[in-house]
């Protein structure tokens, strides 16, 4: 791989550039990320041997790139620049795909925008996208995504490199790190100056990425991947050409099957990559929106589409529906909160969730679109945190996480509220035999803060209360999309053409 300094606004960006053989010019592919170019040289080999320049870069502030390293303020500007570079290279053809996963996706995005043709990409590659600040610190609901933005931060932020290890290395010698109040004092606790881990929380959301033009665009992501909704949303409101793939995967696509993930999920990304970038620039990729979801728990695809907003309902408190076992009112007390990291329900006198439990399920069900739940419901505090999880259980009694769904509530103390909590996405499978079990928290920790119950907001509280609930019956229920006579399709096939 080649090395190459590119000049931005007071910096000067490290580069890697892997041609491939032969005279060229060839079209590139651009892929800026936080963690260390050195990590995708596999990558760029992989798309010049099929004939594309790959140009792997370091974003400003971090590892070989100079400039200071503010997480994105600098990615539009930056990507517009090298997209110009780029297409000034003997070697270029000027046709260039931007592409990248997580953060690396939102430098795909970034200059999506721009009005100079020369600064923005031809087609988009974006994988499990962390589109924001703001997008990524909280729910759309409004509570903070505290594990997964303590872990982000420790690894990356306010440092030119990266240490993975960093939280766990903190957790091992507190285990109750996350626990500490106020959670602005994070950084302290772990060890280290994080200047900007206050401010994340302050950050308001931004606009979804609009082009400029009708940019192709292939959206990836996993059922398990925390910003499953966001990857949706995109390719749902992209104006331009829009592909979809939607597997049985974490944060990591392949790298991190789920549980539920079956042989005919085994996707090979970079040769689907190469397939659907060549279709996009060389303009055959018809207009519209396509894409395929694999299944869970079976060995198909399906067809990706529009949530067509009709749901089978299970209601609470009836026998065919969910029974409720516990906790038609409870109390959630942030001392001892309901936890992300277990799936185990302790018996308590006193219960901290509502349980329900549906009767085994006669047939398989196939799930495919996005649950919600529908709560009336009330707290005995100012503010109150709802969290929803469903969880399949099989004949034997093991237990797997279904959907997961949080939201902030502002609702006159006793007074009963109705409202929903969006469930995101679900791919499944349900086999005859399955029960579901729902449980109705005030907390889900340490994936999200701990609402504190006294009015104060979750980063910056130092006291907390508990908080009495009630969860109403009549009204509340679980809306999960059962489809049925729908054709397994073949994902390459969805995708590229």
């Amino acid at each position: 791989m080649r090395t190459a300094s590119v000049p931005v606004s007071r910096a000067r960006l490290a580069t890697g550039v892997q041609l491939p053989t032969g005279d060229g010019p060839f079209p590139a592919v651009v892929l800026r990320t936080p963690y260390g170019l050195h990590r995708h040289r596999d990558e760029a080999r992989g798309w010049a041997a099929r004939g594309f320049a790959a140009v792997i870069q370091d974003v400003r502030g971090r590892y070989a790139s100079d400039g200071d390293w503010h997480p994105y303020r600098h990615e539009d500007a930056d990507s517009a620049a090298t997209l110009r570079w780029v297409r000034g290279r003997h070697w270029s053809d000027g046709r260039v795909v931007a592409a990248g996963a997580s953060y690396a996706a939102h430098c795909a995005l970034a200059a999506t925008a721009s009005d100079d043709p020369q600064s923005r990409p031809d087609a988009v590659i974006a994988a499990v996208p962390a589109l924001g600040l703001a997008e990524t610190a909280r729910e759309a609901g409004g509570v903070e995504r505290l594990a997964a933005r303590a872990g982000w931060w420790a690894a990356h932020g306010d440092r030119p490199d990266s240490d993975v290890t960093a939280l766990d290395k903190a957790v091992a010698q507190d285990p109750r790190l996350l626990e500490h109040l106020p959670l602005t004092a994070f950084p302290a606790r772990l060890g280290r100056p994080l200047p900007s881990w206050a401010a994340l929380w302050d950050e308001p959301r931004r606009p979804a990425p609009v082009p400029h033009a009708p940019t192709p665009i292939l959206a990836v992501g996993g059922t398990r991947d925390p910003f499953a909704d966001d990857t949706l949303r995109l390719w749902a409101d992209w104006p331009g050409p829009a592909r979809l793939l939607i597997g049985p995967w974490g944060h990591g696509l392949t790298s991190e099957p789920a549980p539920e993930a079956r042989p005919g999920h085994r996707i090979r990304l970079g040769e689907l990559y190469v397939r659907w970038a060549r279709a996009a620039l060389d303009g055959t990729l018809p207009p519209g929106h396509r894409g395929a979801i694999a299944l869970g728990g079976s060995e198909h695809w399906y067809p990706a589409e529009p949530d067509a907003g009709e749901r089978s309902s299970w209601p609470f408190g009836t026998p065919s529906g969910l029974r409720l076992l516990q906790g038609g009112t409870f109390v959630a007390d942030p001392e001892r909160p309901v936890r992300s990291d277990e799936l185990n329900v302790e018996r308590r006198a006193v219960p901290d969730r509502a349980l329900l439990v549906t009767p085994p399920l006669p047939r398989p069900v196939d799930l495919l679109g996005t649950a919600e739940a529908r709560l009336c419901a009330t707290a005995a505090t100012p503010t109150a945190d709802w969290a929803v999880r469903v969880v399949a259980l099989d004949p034997a009694g093991h237990a797997e996480p279904l959907a997961t769904g949080i939201v902030r509530r502002s609702d006159p103390v006793g007074a009963e509220a109705a409202f929903r909590v969006p469930l995101g996405p679900v791919a499944r499978r349900l086999p005859a035999g399955t029960r579901l079990r729902v449980e109705v928290a005030g907390h889900h920790f340490p994936a999200h803060a701990r609402n504190p119950h006294t009015g104060a907001d979750a980063v910056h509280a130092t006291r907390l209360a508990a908080s009495r609930r009630t969860v109403g019956t009549a009204g509340s229920g679980l809306l999960l999309p059962v489809v049925r006579g729908r054709r397994p399709v073949d994902p390459v096939q969805e995708t590229c053409s």
